[in-house]
């Protein structure tokens, strides 16, 4: 089964695609063992992150992007050159899970009806299933799934994320961030967070009032950019973040060659595709920038960091709980619970039991 799984998905057939994936979201060796089949295959498609909070019009945004991108020829072009007439174009919707139920509504897709029935377009909805920072714990397996089977752009649309969401910048290559007027002052658009990830800022429903005060307090925060390069911890990850130089020349003012990036910031009305040419334009000039400067190399290497500290965290807590008897955890939570053992104690107790029984199976 899982060599028929791997011959479809190298030759696009969409079933075996949309088999992968699940398997790949209910995890397991047959998973593991497709995915490994597939890694060499990957690294040609360019992936966009699409970020934002909660009713920003983030579906309805990739429903436009991908239209444009679907009807515009030569958007992406090949190894070589040469100019593709339709690119393929995979997207990943991310909904949120229930904390109460354990549901997801997964109605991202509702709002991309206009692309139904469209060969080059595959539409998968995940569920975060309480995972934070934004994405599921299978989405950059997901993506590659995309990847090995010809897809030229992945879109991948994170849960409505607040100011500390930020595991897409690890995940895609341009991540866009998705504001709308009238969700604070000045003082929130320069919080850090969210806006820190951009390398594209879209201003959607810019025919509110407000739309050139949210642009302005964007504006003031890149202004605010120190221009050093810092490191942060994010949800006990380790992950670069690259500022910008505040003088950095307008992206239409950069010459070749030019090595810093300053984002740039679009209006738009997704509803009505107004500005989309343009938002499309400023990912294409941050895709060809990421390859003449060299830095998408370096995001390469830290997707792949990302991606292995992901798994060695699920394997982690995988072996744990298969090695722990469930009357011992139970036992250690109650002697938390009456404050005659820190977790911390507990923890150090519950892994010395499992080296022991380690090393007790290797003899």
């Amino acid at each position: 089964m899982s060599e028929a799984l791997i011959e479809g998905v190298l030759a696009g057939q969409r079933r075996a695609i949309a088999r992968t994936i699940s398997l790949v979201e209910n995890d397991g060796a047959e998973a593991q063992g497709i995915l490994a089949a597939l890694h060499p295959h990957t690294g040609r498609a360019h992936i966009v992150g699409v970020t934002g909070p909660p009713g920003s019009g983030k579906s309805t945004l990739v429903n436009a992007l991908a239209l444009h991108f679907r009807k515009e020829a030569g958007l992406l072009p090949q190894e070589g050159g040469q100019a593709r007439t339709a690119p393929k174009i995979g997207i990943v919707a991310v909904d949120p899970t229930s904390p109460f139920s354990g549901g997801a509504f997964l109605g991202d897709r509702i709002r991309m009806r206009d692309l139904a029935g469209d060969p080059g377009i595959f539409i998968r909805s995940m569920a975060s299933r309480g995972n934070l920072g934004g994405l599921a714990w299978a989405t950059a397996d997901a993506v590659k799934v995309l990847d090995a089977a010809g897809f030229d752009l992945v879109i991948v649309e994170t849960v409505g994320a607040g100011q500390a969401e930020v595991d897409i910048a690890r995940t895609a290559h341009t991540t866009v961030v998705v504001e709308v007027p009238g969700l604070g002052d000045d003082v929130q658009a320069i919080k850090a967070g969210i806006l820190e990830i951009a390398d594209v800022f879209a201003v959607n429903k810019a025919d509110l009032e407000g739309a050139d005060h949210a642009v302005m307090a964007l504006r003031m925060m890149l202004d605010l950019d120190t221009g050093a390069a810092q490191r942060t911890m994010h949800h006990g990850r380790l992950m670069e973040v690259v500022a910008q130089s505040p003088a950095a020349p307008s992206n239409t003012d950069r010459q070749p060659g030019t090595t810093s990036w300053h984002p740039p910031i679009h209006k738009i009305v997704a509803t009505r595709r107004e500005g989309i040419a343009e938002l499309v334009d400023a990912i294409l000039a941050h895709r060809e920038y990421l390859q003449n400067s060299g830095h998408l190399v370096r995001r390469e290497r830290e997707r792949a960091a990302a991606e292995l500290e992901t798994i060695i965290q699920q394997e982690s807590l995988r072996r744990v709980l298969a090695c722990t008897d469930g009357s011992q955890l139970r036992e250690l939570v109650e002697l938390v619970v009456q404050r005659q053992l820190d977790p911390y104690t507990a923890s150090q107790q519950l892994l010395a039991t499992i080296n022991l029984l380690s090393r007790e199976g290797q003899t």
